[in-house]
Parts: C-alpha cells; structure tokens; sequence
C-alpha cells in the first residue's frame, strides 16, 4: 500500500485502520467497544476531528474532555494508544506526515491527561517537592 500524504484522505486511512486495531485490542477495544455504538460514524467524527487539529479544517464540533471523562482511563490507556498510534502512522502515512501526527498526538494527548489529572509518563513518582519543615537531607540539619 503506498504511503499516504497529510490531507483528508490520508487521516481517513490513518483513522480507520487505527480504530480497527482499537477494536480488536484487549486493552484499548475494553474502553472503546462498550460506548461506541457506530464504529462507522465514529471514525467519520475523529477523521473530522484530526483534520480540524491539522489542517485547520474546522469541521469538528464536539468536547474531547467531556467525551473522554466519564471513562476509566489510565496512564496505560494513554501509553499503549500513543504507541498504537505511531506504528499506526508510520504504516499508513509518509515519514514526514507519520512524524507530525505523533507529534499532534502526543500533545493532545498532554492536554487530555491534565484534563484527566493523570501524570504524564514518567511523572508518576513524587514530586520532589520539601514538605515545610522537613530537612530534604541531613547537611541542611547542620548547616
């Protein structure tokens, strides 16, 4: 299959074969094949969602955060959907465009997991932030 440039009809091929593996996932197709009723409609809705984040398109209104909150989704989600994401990509669109979609991916996934209050990868330990009034190490007791 050759490989598709950024526009419309290579979102649409990037959309329907990543939301076919989405189906067929354990992990992913738990959260997605319960709520999504018309898996045809729904890639027409995130095919007109990609192409107003990328192109500018301004085809998709809707609320991602508010479609996205009532959900159990962790960390893991997020991970293994990103990473699906760009092989996904990287099979169905040119090295260039495959790039740029991770890219935009990855931030909105960013905003959703802030939405969400999720860490990022990678934040899940502490913060590192002092409690006050807790010496962070013992040269600071003596010094």
């Amino acid at each position: 299959m050759p490989a598709h440039r950024l526009d419309e009809e290579g979102i649409a091929a990037l959309v329907d074969r990543f939301y076919d593996k989405v189906r067929a996932d354990a992990m992913l197709g738990a959260v997605f094949n319960p709520v999504v009723e018309d898996w045809p409609e729904h890639k027409r809705l995130l095919t007109s969602f990609w192409c107003s984040t990328v192109l500018r398109a301004g085809t998709y209104r809707g609320n991602p955060m508010a479609k996205h909150r009532p959900h159990a989704i962790g960390v893991e989600h997020f991970e293994h959907w990103l990473a699906m994401w760009g092989e996904t990509a990287g099979e169905v669109l040119d090295a260039g465009s495959a790039a740029v979609m991770r890219e935009y991916a990855s931030r909105i996934g960013d905003g959703l997991r802030l939405g969400l209050g999720l860490p990022r990868s990678g934040q899940v330990r502490g913060l590192g932030i002092p409690v006050v009034g807790t010496p962070r190490s013992s040269q600071e007791h003596h010094g």
